[in-house]
């Protein structure tokens, strides 16, 4: 059985790929499908789930991990409005990314992946990984769980905003990924509306978004 670790470098090498089309860089400029965010942020928010592998496993905190969904329930951004201050951070960090280029972003994604694909194999099972920007840690297989979502879930927001097919995850991905969101859903909505709209189509509700 594939681990965690494993499923997430597979994700973020779908994700290199995608940063590498060229259909990115041509469009790096113009706005992409997430609101106010161009493509070459999207792009740089997309190759953060990377990025930021090096600094959680370099820096440390004092606090005992939390749980992955005492993650969500404490991450500010969950439930903020598009315009409120954590939601205008990330799409301002991405912007800021951006100014490296496309091409410079996909070859350092790409780098990083072939970096810690060794690297993280070699970590113990009980390493922790502390993330500064929250001020909190999480196991790193449970911080590898959310990069692995976002990889997924942003992976298709690019190719959305680019106009290419978007890249399949692996089966491994895929289980991760729809076992997180249902848990956040019905953290968000309860079980009965999760329930209905994954059940009985003429009972569903209008939503059961996650976030």
């Amino acid at each position: 059985m594939m681990t965690i670790r494993e499923t997430y470098l597979g994700a973020a090498e779908t994700a290199v790929g995608l940063l590498s089309d060229p259909a990115v860089a041509a469009a790096w400029r113009e706005p992409s499908a997430l609101a106010d965010f161009t493509v070459g942020g999207l792009a740089a928010h997309l190759a953060f789930q990377i990025f930021c592998l090096p600094t959680v496993l370099e820096t440390s905190g004092d606090e005992e991990p939390i749980g992955l969904l005492d993650h969500y329930a404490r991450a500010a951004w969950v439930d903020a409005g598009l315009d409120d201050e954590p939601n205008v951070a990330l799409r301002r960090r991405g912007e800021e990314l951006a100014a490296e280029g496309a091409e410079r972003t996909a070859a350092h994604a790409g780098e990083l992946v072939a970096r810690f694909r060794d690297v993280l194999a070699d970590e113990p099972p009980d390493r922790l990984a502390y993330m500064p920007w929250n001020g909190w840690s999480l196991s790193l297989d449970d911080f590898l769980v959310t990069r692995t979502m976002e990889l997924t879930v942003h992976c298709d927001d690019l190719a959305v905003s680019v106009g290419v097919p978007t890249p399949p995850a692996s089966p491994e991905a895929t289980d991760v990924v729809a076992v997180l969101l249902a848990r956040l859903a019905v953290r968000r909505h309860g079980l009965t509306p999760v329930l209905r709209a994954l059940s009985r189509a003429e009972r569903a509700p209008d939503t059961i978004a996650a976030f």
